[in-house]
């Protein structure tokens, strides 16, 4: 059964369960349903949001190597621990809109957090931001069961941001553990974003 999980809340992953490697990290968003006028006033959706989920891969909880950032534009780690499965461009459809698959044991040693961001594309030009998307979350599942290990709904009103730290992957101990972040800022791009683990 999954651990739903609060802002601030932290999980171990791997204590008691030294078996796991393999994990799915989901992202999920809606865009935010706007009444519509037509001759039953049906509900449509807003103007498609594009947003982009994103890895920071820290060294001392830093962002050292460009290479380090896994997205939409390169979606492998050099080390191939972190694999991106491409963009979704509009958020529409059920279930995780992104997904990234990380190998921990391959994590190199030199990385002590993966940090797991979602950022609108274009935000200034299309004058969007989250308070457009409701139902965002960020789950972990086992992929070789289908199981839910947690999740954490982004439930917070993040409008006029336009970036979200969702939550973050870190060593601690010789372990794995999960924390769920859930902090919105106004970055605009990953160049801005980057600049906080500097």
């Amino acid at each position: 059964m999954a651990i739903s999980l609060q802002k601030g809340q932290r999980i171990d992953l791997t204590k008691g369960n030294s078996s796991l490697n393999r994990i799915q990290v989901g992202l999920g968003w809606d865009p935010v349903q706007t009444k519509g006028g037509g001759f039953f006033g049906a509900f449509k959706s807003a103007p498609a949001i594009d947003c982009d989920a994103s890895v920071f891969m820290l060294t001392d909880d830093k962002f050292v190597n460009k290479n380090d950032l896994v997205y939409f534009g390169n979606l492998k780690s050099a080390c191939l621990s972190v694999v991106h499965s491409g963009d979704n461009t509009t958020g529409d459809g059920d279930g995780d809109d992104e997904v990234i698959m990380v190998e921990l044991k391959s994590v190199p040693d030199r990385i002590n957090k993966l940090v797991f961001v979602v950022n609108i594309y274009d935000c200034a030009k299309r004058k969007q931001d989250f308070g457009m998307i409701q139902n965002a979350y960020i789950r972990i599942v086992d992929p070789k069961t289908g199981a839910e290990l947690v999740r954490y709904n982004l439930s917070e009103n993040h409008g006029g941001l336009t970036s979200l730290v969702a939550g973050e992957i870190y060593r601690h101990g010789g372990e794995w553990k999960f924390g769920a972040v859930g902090d919105g800022t106004t970055d605009q791009n990953l160049t801005q974003i980057s600049k906080r683990f500097q």
